[in-house]
């Protein structure tokens, strides 16, 4: 394994840019690029758009549509809590993940459009009080979001499978890099978006995630393992994730990164779904205004992701964390007293390079604890952190909001509060990862 390893340093060229223009990393990168155009477009952007558009028409009933919005996020996030536990075991048994990542993202794209079309039904009824298509709408989009999800457990690995040791970091940094300019990408579209009618950017995002998909389909190619396959069924996967957990005691750093993760995941996803809601019901952002931001946003997140992927090889992931760690906790307590777009600004930029960052140095540092063999299972076990938190967090943020509608902005700003506490817990643990790190 280790002359492998020494054989393909000894193949990658020593400059950063032909590292970066060689196919796999390339079109690995790509997906990316591909993938963060559904998260920003989707979860970020148009979906909560959307649900304001039709839900929304008053403060109280703008807390209830960032109540919707959070729900929808943790119950996707609630099955693979379920699933990516299992989908850990899977890579470890099988070897294989580009299939996988082929086949979510698929899915991922074909249950988007059906979000569009959806949207453009006026007929159809209501339950409860809520237009049936509006209803179908959000089911298709827990749905997309929770196949989106389940490709990057699968396609985070790849990432050693692509690099070396020495090279991870720069190239993890890279894929996240290029991966915010697909956000740019995604939000071309927004001119051709008429205004109140936000579900038409639903279709043109899925025919995006899946093009610039393709050259991940095509060209990036995993590494061959050769693995014996088990007769088991898939559900039988508990039985290593169990037996896993029960070695935890062998695997202390991983374990108190694994909480760390956490808590940092659950600040940073719940704020990246509830950014477009905030930032028009309570600074009083118009859309064009939010987009705008985002786009500084995104800048500021390809930036210091690219930077971050630098300063990580150099200081080593465990304190680049902290770094960023200290960044968001800035981050959001400016978003949290921002009266006015000024301070906002500077909360959304600063947000934007902890986003970007989080995930070079996370996903760097997952790698370098984890032992090969077990891999793909501790990056289940770290989706299934993180998708806890995922399910968590937004749950917090919406029952917050719900129990405090009657308050009007101040439920907003008590929940997106609410954030900070969690990121001084993630830093807490990270402490510890240190201390049992080899």
């Amino acid at each position: 394994m280790l002359q492998e390893e020494k054989k393909r340093s000894e193949m990658m060229p020593k400059s950063n840019f032909k590292l970066f223009m060689m196919l796999p990393i390339l079109s690995w990168a790509l997906y990316d690029f591909a993938n963060t155009i559904f998260s920003s477009n989707i979860t970020t952007i148009f979906f909560p758009f959307y649900l304001q558009e039709v839900v929304g028409d008053s403060e109280r009933m703008n807390q209830i549509a960032s109540t919707f919005i959070s729900y929808a996020n943790a119950v996707s996030s609630f099955f693979l809590v379920i699933f990516a536990p299992l989908f850990g075991v899977l890579i470890d048994r099988t070897g294989k993940k580009k299939k996988y990542v082929t086949a979510f993202t698929l899915i991922s794209v074909f249950f988007t459009m059906m979000m569009g079309f959806l949207a453009m039904e006026d007929g159809g009824g209501t339950v409860g009080g809520l237009p049936l298509s509006l209803i179908l709408v959000i089911i298709c989009f827990v749905i997309a979001k929770f196949f989106y999800n389940s490709s990057l457990v699968f396609y985070d690995p790849i990432l050693a499978d692509i690099s070396t040791k020495e090279n991870m970091a720069v190239v993890s940094g890279f894929g996240t890099a290029v991966g915010y300019i697909g956000t740019l990408v995604g939000l071309s579209i927004y001119p051709f978006v008429s205004s109140g009618n936000y579900h038409e950017a639903f279709i043109p995002t899925a025919l995006l995630f899946l093009l610039f998909s393709l050259p991940f389909i095509f060209f990036t190619k995993e590494k061959e393992v050769e693995k014996k396959v088990e007769k088991a069924s898939f559900w039988s996967g508990y039985r290593d994730i169990i037996a896993t957990f029960k070695e935890m005691k062998s695997y202390k750093a991983i374990f108190y990164f694994m909480i760390a993760y956490f808590f940092l995941n659950d600040a940073i996803a719940t704020a990246v779904a509830m950014m477009s809601v905030y930032s028009t019901a309570i600074v009083g952002f118009g859309a064009g205004e939010f987009i705008l931001l985002y786009l500084v946003s995104t800048v500021a997140s390809i930036i210091g992701s690219f930077i971050f992927g630098f300063i990580c090889k150099k200081w080593g992931a465990w304190k680049s964390i902290v770094a960023v760690g200290i960044i968001l906790i800035v981050a959001l307590s400016f978003a949290v007293v921002a009266t006015n777009s000024a301070l906002f600004w500077v909360a959304g930029s600063l947000f934007g390079v902890s986003l970007g960052s989080l995930w070079v140095t996370t996903r760097t540092f997952i790698i370098e604890l984890t032992p090969q063999e077990k891999r793909g299972q501790f990056f289940g076990l770290f989706a299934f952190s993180g998708k806890v938190s995922s399910v968590v967090g937004p749950f917090l943020y919406g029952t917050i909001t719900l129990l405090l509608a009657d308050y009007g902005n101040l439920a907003s700003r008590v929940a997106l509060g609410s954030l900070i506490i969690l990121v001084f817990f993630g830093l807490f643990f990270h402490q510890f990862v240190r201390k049992y790190q080899a």
